[in-house]
């Protein structure tokens, strides 16, 4: 056989046999990924929303950069109802939850927190003749608030220990987005809603209501106010992935990328300080 031919053909066979090689790491890669499925109710911003049918916000994309950093995983995003949100990580549809979620007693019984995301002063707006420091400012006042979150037991809590002082809340379908909320206050249909500082700014300043937005004394306040966190399910798999994601967003919060996201979607640096985001387990 000619020799250049001869050449020929051997460098093709390990120019091919490489090529197919590399091809199948990657098909290989691909077939371990394991999915996971991240909800969302997409009706959270600046934390989570929509943008031209494409899903977006501060929690949608740190997670998209903690996964981009963890390539044994295939994601993919669930828009769903707020009540379905955590039932389906509760029974194991989702693995993962990313929507402006606070922490309290009940769901730190039932989910694990990753470390903390971002934190917001827990704020009031209403008109600006009205002037808020405390709870007590608001007495005899309405608002409207989700059952079952934060704020709405943190209400419930000081009509009872102050029934004297009873404030009106009118209970709201989990359909009904935030920035209703605040247009209700803005139309006088309600006088106040308490949520965090940078999602209430965002919606006034966008839609040029007359409003003001006032951090408010709360009082003794536990150690998780005011911070927002990705939610997992209980069991081994869970935890594993929750330790894993922990450990990408030290390294995104060292390197800058948390914060880049934050001044992006929320206006300003929110992302907790190195010290706060440690694993207390809850």
């Amino acid at each position: 056989m000619n020799k250049k031919i001869f050449l020929g053909l051997a460098l093709f066979s390990l120019t091919s046999f490489g090529v197919l090689t590399a091809c199948g790491k990657k098909e290989s890669l691909k077939s371990e990924q394991k999915e996971i499925t991240i909800a969302t109710n997409a009706n959270s911003k600046p934390n989570t929303y929509m943008v031209d049918d494409k899903l977006t916000g501060f929690d949608i994309e740190l997670a998209r950069a903690v996964f981009k950093q963890l390539p044994e995983y295939k994601i993919k995003f669930q828009v769903i109802d707020f009540n379905s949100v955590l039932s389906g990580v509760d029974n194991g549809r989702f693995q993962m939850a990313a929507n402006a979620l606070s922490w309290t007693p009940e769901r730190a019984e039932k989910y694990n927190y990753s470390l903390p995301l971002s934190k917001s002063a827990t704020s009031v707006a209403v008109k600006p003749d009205l002037k808020v420091k405390t709870l007590s400012d608001l007495a005899g006042k309405t608002t409207e608030v989700l059952p079952g979150v934060q704020v709405a037991t943190m209400l419930e809590t000081w009509n009872k220990a102050h029934p004297d002082q009873a404030m009106t809340l009118n209970y709201m379908d989990a359909s009904y987005p935030l920035t209703s909320y605040v247009a209700d206050v803005a139309s006088g249909k309600s006088d106040f809603v308490i949520y965090d500082q940078i999602s209430l700014t965002q919606i006034i300043q966008q839609n040029g209501y007359q409003l003001k937005v006032t951090p408010i004394d709360l009082g003794e306040t536990d150690k998780h106010t005011g911070f927002n966190y990705f939610i997992f399910g209980k069991d081994t798999k869970d935890k594993a992935l929750q330790k894993k994601v922990d450990t990408i967003l030290i390294k995104l919060k060292k390197d800058g990328t948390m914060s880049k996201l934050s001044e992006k979607y929320l206006g300003g640096d929110f992302t907790p300080k190195e010290k706060e985001m440690k694993d207390d387990e809850n």
